[in-house]
């Protein structure tokens, strides 16, 4: 069983590693034996979650630069982790952009929300992992195939519940940005034509979902959250690690065209 879900001598490629999920990717990926390209913004700060992680994995991980915005770049990095590393078998589509953060005098009724701040969400959550997708799955059809993780979320399946939201105080309601839900759900789909589109190249794609994960919420956005999940609490880092790894290795060599759900049973409701 070690064996089905070792990546040992394989290459596996993160985007978004320097934020708030790409640690968790990059470090079980490692822990499985892969070597791991952490792609992320030019001059991106990283979060001291990874660097933790980096100075504890050493020449195991390398940072590499890459705005999922630009073809250019993508396909810079692309040549880079080949050239360096070898051509990737495991990529993580995880780069994204969630909420900015709150401004309580700042905020926006439901017919004024920007239509710029959902474009950029779009461009960045569904065309951005589209293109990565397709510089790196372009390599992987060359060379064996290998697995495409895309990182949806429990958004990509259901609304997000404004009453979550309705104890922050402001000039009005907090409203949870509906390009982001409406971002995950394609790369959902997405992630179904590119496993059929690319299965007789050996690749196979699918979404892993979290639901909230903890990130320094506050007390009662987390106690409206926790009721509203069977499991009653939100996502801890740890339980993520063995979904990366399964969908990254051959332990999920059969499943391709899925979307994994990692919430505590929030949408069995």
């Amino acid at each position: 069983m070690s064996e089905l879900f070792s990546l040992s001598g394989r290459v596996a490629v993160v985007t978004g590693a320097c934020g708030k999920l790409g640690p968790i990717w990059v470090e079980s990926l490692a822990d499985a034996g892969a070597r791991v390209a952490a792609l992320d913004l030019p001059g991106a700060r990283p979060s001291p979650v990874y660097e933790a992680v980096a100075a504890r994995l050493g020449d195991r991980v390398m940072r590499i630069d890459c705005d999922v915005t630009s073809r250019a770049s993508i396909e810079q990095a692309a040549a880079t982790v080949a050239g360096t590393l070898g051509v990737a078998s495991v990529l993580v589509n995880n780069a994204g952009i969630d909420q900015p953060p709150d401004s309580p005098g700042g905020r926006h009724q439901i017919a004024t929300l920007p239509v710029d701040d959902f474009r950029r969400m779009v461009e960045v959550n569904l065309i951005g992992t589209f293109q990565v997708t397709q510089v790196f799955g372009d390599q992987m059809s060359g060379h064996g195939g290998g697995s495409i993780i895309n990182i949806g979320s429990l958004y990509a399946s259901v609304s997000p519940d404004a009453h979550f939201y309705d104890h922050l105080a402001g000039n009005a309601p907090f409203i949870k940005a509906p390009a982001y839900g409406a971002s995950k759900a394609g790369v959902v789909n997405m992630s179904k034509f590119f496993a059929t589109h690319w299965a007789s190249a050996g690749i196979r794609v699918n979404t892993l979902s979290p639901g909230g994960v903890l990130a320094g919420q506050d007390e009662q956005f987390k106690s409206k959250y926790t009721a509203r999940v069977p499991m009653r609490r939100m996502a801890e880092p740890a339980d993520l690690r063995g979904p990366i790894v399964f969908l990254a290795s051959d332990a999920s060599r059969y499943v391709t065209g899925q979307e994994l759900r990692v919430e505590g049973g929030f949408t069995a409701w």
